[in-house]
């Protein structure tokens, strides 16, 4: 295969593996968006540049925008070349892409093979990608056995699966892919929520380094985690899946929520505002209240009234409605919420 003649397709996760780097030389804010797993980030044009570069071309001519186009892409090219991979070795072999296998990883191709390195493009750019993540997502799902740990807000389920993982169990953590903890309270301050895309590339990255022969941790999530939609296949997979029914007692699920959700004790104005979208479920005067316990400190009664009142009868109505073998699920009864407790739980289950 000469330098610069773009690979064949196929199967394009089972080859990534050849390249030595992924370069994706979009702009930083489509690289934001979603990227392939891995890639180094390397614009040939900024976000500002592209769009210079667009407006020209619309506004006065194809060819005065590829002049200017062709020198910013230049320019970073030779930049790119100087800070990143003036060290890397004669074999070296990247692969780049840019959004459809065009001029933008052409133009990079074209130089990094110049000066004799194994460079290829990826044919169709991320659009390619993209269509086989989504292939992937109809299919892949199904392929695994999973076991869906269930139980009410505050029982525990996001830290068994995190004890899981540590203890060397395969977990699909979708909340935590997800940045977002699952409820209307549930958006992490410090970290906004990936994109639909971004979400899904994580999902795929994430299955693709499982065995099949090996069960599947995951959580019983609704079909949205915050903004974003679990894929189709693996919702309907996990729905059908055996259940473990995680049982904490309700003051050990208050003093978790109460640690968990730390940042709306320190910050009660906050919650409120989440609160108040509940207002068109519990009504003006209930929210009220919930608002003034916050507002006064009495945090302990407020989520016990959440739990109560709120958050156990919107898991007991959806729950077997939901996930078909919930009512044959197993059992698993924490007795307090230390480490010591979960290690224990998490060993019961992966011993079977």
């Amino acid at each position: 295969m000469k330098h610069s003649e773009p690979p064949e397709n196929g199967d394009l996760f089972s080859r990534l593996g050849q390249y030595d780097t992924i370069i994706d030389v979009r702009s930083p804010s489509e690289f934001a968006e979603d990227h392939i797993p891995g890639a180094l980030n390397c614009p040939v044009l900024d976000d500002a540049e592209r769009a210079r570069v667009g407006t020209i071309y619309k506004q006065q001519s194809p060819f005065e925008a590829k002049k200017i186009g062709a020198a910013l892409v230049a320019k970073n090219i030779a930049a790119h070349i100087e800070a990143r991979f003036l060290d890397q070795p004669r074999n070296w072999k990247p692969l780049i892409y840019c959004w459809r296998g065009g001029n933008r990883s052409g133009s990079m191709t074209h130089i990094l093979s110049k000066i004799g390195w194994h460079a290829e493009q990826l044919a169709g750019g991320y659009k390619t990608y993209r269509q086989q993540v989504n292939a992937a997502l109809a299919e892949v799902p199904k392929h695994f056995r999973y076991a869906v740990i269930c139980g009410t807000t505050g029982s525990g389920k996001s830290r068994l699966l995190q004890t899981l993982a540590g203890e060397g169990a395969q977990v699909l953590d979708l909340e935590q892919l997800a940045a977002h903890r699952g409820s209307v309270l549930g958006n992490l301050p410090s970290e906004p929520q990936p994109s639909q895309k971004m979400f899904e590339s994580r999902i795929l990255q994430t299955l693709r380094c499982f065995d099949r022969n090996k069960v599947v941790y995951v959580e019983s999530e609704s079909k949205k985690v915050g903004n974003l939609r679990v894929p189709e296949a693996l919702m309907e997979t996990m729905r059908a899946s055996p259940c473990i029914a995680l049982q904490l007692s309700r003051p050990n699920r208050v003093r978790l929520l109460m640690e968990d959700y730390d940042h709306f004790v320190r910050e009660p104005a906050f919650l409120n505002e989440k609160l108040a979208i509940l207002t068109q479920l519990h009504g003006k005067q209930k929210i009220t209240h919930w608002q003034e316990q916050a507002l006064a400190g009495q945090m302990d009664a407020l989520v016990e009234a959440l739990l109560v009142e709120h958050y156990d009868p919107l898991y007991l109505r959806s729950i077997d409605r939901n996930f078909t073998q919930f009512p044959q699920a197993r059992e698993l009864t924490l007795d307090g919420i230390a480490e010591t407790d979960f290690i224990a739980a998490a060993k019961s289950l992966m011993a079977g």
